[in-house]
């Protein structure tokens, strides 16, 4: 009969355990997010790479004029955005703050000039219709100065900042029908318009700026003669019957303007601020004259 050996393991012992390493595994289900996330962020990285200077433009008024809506905008190419609107401090000017993209740093410099385009209906012309369904929008004129951050806007847009030509003034007791838009008549052909009317310093004439294209400037002198044009001209006479001159329908509505120059080749052209007067019809002989 055999003895057990002393070292022989028991029948009923445990049996050893073995150990695994697990591998660590990424949950997909965070891929979702984690991805959403990266592109978040490149979308904001961008957004502030876009990001350029921040400016206040002070308005009178600023009906319409809706943060993160409004646009500022350069030849129709949107360039910024309104970020802030709030009353001055005196609470008689309306502040607008706005942030230019990147490329358009070069804006916030001195000289430029803002102005709020808005639909508007005249006699003469309609503007800003686009308007209607996009609302108000800041429209720009860059400047060439130092940099600034700081501007004040105007109330209409710039007469003729971005056209060359000739800046008279007319001046007359009674504006009548004349309007900003009125036409500028060269032997029926217009050359110009009404850009403003105001009156004088001292209230007791009225002041009319007209713009005259550069292709016509040097037909304005400074014995040049200047009268309304109302649209439509009767004469009654008792041998010639009745003479009806249409001059234009528009300046039947608007109030247009005339002008003739003399034979005089010594006559000195006009220069921008020459004022002339305004009459309310031209006499015989300056329907004559041929320059």
């Amino acid at each position: 009969m055999t003895e057990p050996r002393a070292d022989a393991e028991p029948s009923d012992a445990l049996p050893k355990a073995r150990i695994r390493r697990r591998r660590w595994s990424f949950p997909v289900i965070w891929l979702v997010p984690l991805a959403a996330a990266i592109v978040a962020g490149y979308l904001v990285y961008g957004r502030l790479q876009e990001l350029g200077p921040t400016i206040t433009i002070k308005f009178k008024e600023a009906d319409g004029v809706k943060t993160g809506q409004t646009e500022i905008r350069y030849r129709g190419v949107r360039i910024g955005e309104v970020t802030e609107i709030e009353l001055s401090e005196d609470g008689e000017h309306v502040l607008v703050t706005a942030r230019l993209r990147r490329s358009a740093a070069s804006i916030a410099r001195d000289g430029s000039v803002f102005w709020i385009v808005r639909p508007e209906v005249g006699p003469a012309s309609i503007t800003g219709l686009s308007t209607v369904f996009t609302g108000p929008y800041i429209q720009v004129l860059p400047g060439r100065g130092k940099p600034k951050s700081e501007f004040v806007g105007l109330d209409r847009p710039p007469p003729a900042l971005e056209r060359k030509g000739l800046k008279i003034i007319l001046t007359t007791t009674d504006l009548g029908s004349v309007r900003p838009g009125s036409p500028v008549y060269y032997r029926g052909i217009q050359v110009g318009s009404v850009t403003d009317t105001e009156l004088s310093r001292d209230a007791t004439t009225v002041q009319i700026h007209v713009f005259i294209s550069q292709r016509y400037g040097r037909l304005v002198r400074v014995g040049s003669k200047f009268w309304r044009v109302s649209g439509v001209d009767v004469n009654i006479s008792l041998f010639k019957g009745v003479e009806i001159n249409l001059e234009s329908l528009r300046s039947l509505i608007t109030g247009g303007i005339a002008f003739a120059t003399p034979n005089d080749p010594n006559d000195p052209p006009a220069r921008d601020g020459t004022i002339f007067v305004l009459h309310d019809k031209p006499q015989k002989e300056w329907l004559d004259w041929m320059p």
